[in-house]
This record gives structure tokens, C-alpha cells and sequence, in this order.
């Protein structure tokens, strides 16, 4: 509910980007990044500003060549979010952001019920054979030309 207090707590115009962490949130966040890999030179990028760049992005929804010149540098950015795909750290910081919201909201940290609409159901509706198209692949005849049908067919498979 928009009361005095909650406008104040989400009011985001003294940060440079509406999308950047406040002080709060990168104390929920920090913890949950991985340390720099051991060995070789010391980590030299501002992991709050790889993170608020990747928040811009997602914010944004602009491509990574647009990323603003004051944060890291898109590869920079897409690099981090590569690896943190990758090795769960993303799946992690989710995991524990949406505990603590759901906690703060005085809720149970996993949902007891699920909602399921009309639409969902349709998808999933039994009767009549299911009809699927598979991709096949090209068959390869020596010292022929391949037609285009041969190089990418699509063969209709009924379950």
C-alpha cells in the first residue's frame, strides 16, 4: 500500500539509475557474490557496479552495446552474468531475494498454493492423437547435390 512511509522506502530518485541497488539491497546481494578466483591478479571491478549494470539491463531491457559509459564495460557485465548463469549465482541471489520479500511480507518463505488459469489447461488438454513435427536430419548421398527438401526436412511423428 502507498502510505508516507512505503513512498519514502521505495523512492528511488537520489540513485543514479532508477535500477541501481540502494545500500540495503547490496547488503542482501553482496554476500551471495562469489570471491574473486584465487591465484593470478587481484579482482580490479566493482562488483556492485557489474551487478547495478546488470540491473540496468534487465530494467531497460537495452541492448548491452548501451550500457551507460559510467558503468563497467558490456563485456565486462556480460561476462559476469555468464558466469553467474552458469555456476548457480544468479539462481542463488533469486532464491534468497524472493525468501526475504516473501518473509517481509509476513508470508511463508515457500508458497502453499499454486493458481492455474484456463490457459495453462488448454496447452494440456487430452483427446485425439497428439501430432508433433520433429526436425530430421539431412540424409548425406555421396557426390549429389542435396535438394532443399534433404537438407532440413520436417517429418510429422504422431504418438
Amino acid at each position: 500500500m502507498w502510505t508516507t512511509e512505503n513512498r519514502g522506502r521505495y523512492n528511488r530518485s537520489k540513485l543514479r539509475y532508477p535500477s541501481d541497488l540502494t545500500d540495503e539491497e547490496w547488503k542482501l546481494v553482496e554476500p551471495l557474490i562469489p570471491p574473486g578466483k584465487r591465484g593470478g591478479g587481484k579482482r580490479t571491478v566493482i562488483m556492485r557496479e557489474v551487478v547495478n549494470g546488470l540491473m540496468y539491463i534487465l530494467s531497460t531491457g537495452c541492448q548491452w552495446s548501451a550500457i551507460p559509459k559510467d558503468l563497467p564495460p558490456k563485456s565486462t557485465v556480460y561476462d559476469y552474468f555468464d558466469l553467474w548463469s552458469w555456476d548457480g549465482t544468479l539462481n542463488r541471489v533469486h532464491e534468497v531475494l524472493y525468501v526475504e520479500c516473501r518473509e517481509r511480507a509476513s508470508r511463508e518463505a515457500s508458497p502453499t498454493a499454486a493458481i492455474i488459469d484456463s490457459q495453462s489447461v488448454k496447452s494440456a488438454e487430452k483427446g485425439g492423437p497428439t501430432i508433433r513435427l520433429a526436425m530430421m536430419p539431412a540424409r548425406v548421398r555421396p557426390r549429389r547435390r542435396a535438394s532443399s527438401m534433404e537438407e532440413g526436412s520436417i517429418r510429422r511423428v504422431v504418438d
